[in-house]
């Protein structure tokens, strides 16, 4: 007995082969849209919202715009998390994983097509993913035990990295700052130490490192402006005196003299608070919260340092790097961690002052200061320099490097042709396609730099066929070059996250063989 309806009204499903089709589309379509900014020579998008302020976002990095998109077709929001991963997981990458990813689709729709079942071409992609790592696993160089080279090794990677960004012009610049800011955090990936602040004006080349800390504040009328050894107090608590706390609450007085009387309480009330305080014996105190004038005056009589308003994440951060923790009871002054440092003074970049915390407990804290001609290149460049802060840091960790430019997806390709060969049967259709996706990588990188990409990835796979090749695609100069002496090298650990990730999505989209998409329930009129 056949059933007539199972969803409720507005409800839909898609079955079997236009399901899978639906699934193709959306996740090949993702992957052509951030295909152009693939490379050294990929082009930029520019997200524009439709919200309150029409805010503006031009960008390259995969991960950004894909997470600035409202997508409605589930297979495409697959791809959209694998990115979103891998940017969390090592910072680089994202846009070849949801390329790749799309790839390994185009090709899987062509097998499907060909009556071959999709579980068969999963196994041949599993078979495919495992014989590439091992591929690239013979190939790694380690340095880690040579310090000299190992710091090559990450110029080489942070250039890479920058290179396919807006940075590009100046990547020996910021490829140095980069190094040297992951170099001080001696081997951990918390990147909190870290600190990156933006100032129009002037060009990228003017960004510097700066040893220490700098809080994107002034210091305050009658302050001190410079305190050595200080001791600092990092607070989240309220410092206005003319405000009762409680939300509509009235005091009703029947004479002026009482008024005054309530105001000279209020006043106590904080010379009390601000003398708790002083009493942790600090000369510094940052708080969250604003303070008003008479308690800064009083801070300022007292010689401490009061620093209003800082960000919760300039604050968080200051807390982390001088080694206190946030405090917002003073009544116990034992109980509270201070945070130390051997000199604040304030400083001037472009026409801001700020104030810097020099010689913090936190050994390896720093600050880059990043110029530029406006808002939009500085956020760009901070998204830049962050991911190969991360791929860096990463590095540190997992020392083993490959070269780059089209090389390992092209060392992979071979290593997955002759499995193909090998391999009895249906499957080896699959791997044949594993290769062919692979393939597409160097050729997106060509297409984007507006070569010959059939001629230049024909002479590559030649290039490989010779024991020992370097051969990747040099696209300043258009033609087949050795990467070792053009010095592009990547991370092992990206390379491996893009192929695992990318061949685990695309087998979790193949499995799909029904969408049903529900309406959402509607409330029922309370009357």
């Amino acid at each position: 007995m056949a059933v007539e309806r199972l969803f409720k009204d507005e409800a839909t499903e898609e079955k079997g082969e236009r399901a899978r089709m639906a699934s193709f589309v959306g996740a090949v379509a993702i992957a052509d849209l951030v295909k152009t900014t693939l490379g050294p020579k990929g082009m930029d998008k520019i997200l524009q919202s439709t919200g309150r302020g029409h805010s503006v976002t031009v960008t390259n990095d995969g991960a950004t715009i894909l997470k600035s998109l409202h997508i409605d077709n589930a297979a495409a929001k697959v791809l959209v998390d694998i990115s979103k991963v891998q940017d969390d997981e090592v910072g680089d990458g994202t846009t070849s994983v949801v390329v790749l990813a799309g790839e390994l689709l185009r090709e899987a729709e062509k097998l499907v097509n060909a009556k071959i079942h999709p579980m068969t071409i999963i196994s041949g992609y599993r078979m495919a993913a495992e014989c590439a790592r091992n591929a690239l696993l013979e190939k790694v160089v380690d340095n880690k035990l040579d310090a000299e080279k190992f710091k090559t090794d990450l110029m080489k990677i942070a250039m890479t990295t920058l290179s396919s960004k807006i940075l590009s012009q100046d990547k020996e610049h910021f490829a140095k700052l980069a190094v040297d800011a992951v170099m001080r955090l001696k081997g951990s990936t918390n990147l909190e130490s870290i600190q990156i602040i933006k100032k129009p004006g002037g060009s990228l080349k003017d960004s510097f490192l700066d040893e220490g800390f700098i809080l994107d504040k002034k210091i305050g009328v009658g302050q001190p402006k410079r305190i050595e050894n200080a001791k600092i107090l990092v607070a989240n608590t309220a410092m206005d005196t003319d405000k009762v706390k409680i939300y509509g609450a009235r005091v009703r007085v029947d004479s002026m003299a009482k008024v005054a009387e309530i105001e000279v309480a209020e006043k106590e009330k904080m010379r009390e608070k601000v003398q708790k305080i002083i009493n942790h014996g600090i000369n510094c105190f940052v708080n969250r919260q604003l303070i008003y004038n008479f308690p800064e005056e009083l801070f300022a009589d007292a010689g401490v340092l009061a620093i209003e308003h800082a960000d919760f994440d300039g604050i968080e951060r200051l807390a982390l790097v001088t080694g206190g923790e946030i405090a917002s009871t003073f009544d116990n002054p034992e109980s509270v961690k201070l945070g130390h440092c051997k000199l604040i003074e304030e400083i001037m970049i472009g026409e801001d002052r700020l104030i810097h915390f020099s010689g913090v407990e936190m050994g390896q804290a720093c600050t880059i200061v990043l110029r530029g001609a406006s808002p939009h290149m500085l956020d760009e460049a901070e998204r830049s320099l962050h991911d190969a802060l991360c791929v860096l840091s990463q590095t540190v960790i997992d020392s083993r490097v490959l070269f780059g430019g089209g090389w390992p997806e092209m060392v992979m390709a071979k290593a997955v042709d002759e499995l193909a060969r090998k391999t009895p049967g249906k499957r080896s259709h699959a791997i044949e396609a594993f290769s062919r996706a692979l393939v597409a990588i160097p050729t997106i990188i060509a297409d984007n730099a507006g070569l010959d990409s059939a001629e230049l990835v024909a002479q590559l796979r030649a290039e490989h066929h010779k024991e020992e090749s370097n051969a990747g695609i040099d696209v300043i100069s258009g033609s087949v070059g050795d990467m070792a002496d053009l010095g592009i090298s990547e991370a092992f650990k990206v390379k491996q996250a893009v192929l695992l990730s990318a061949t685990e999505a695309a087998e979790m989209i193949l499995r799909v063989d029904e969408i049903i998409t529900c309406a959402p329930r509607r409330r029922e009129d309370r009357m």
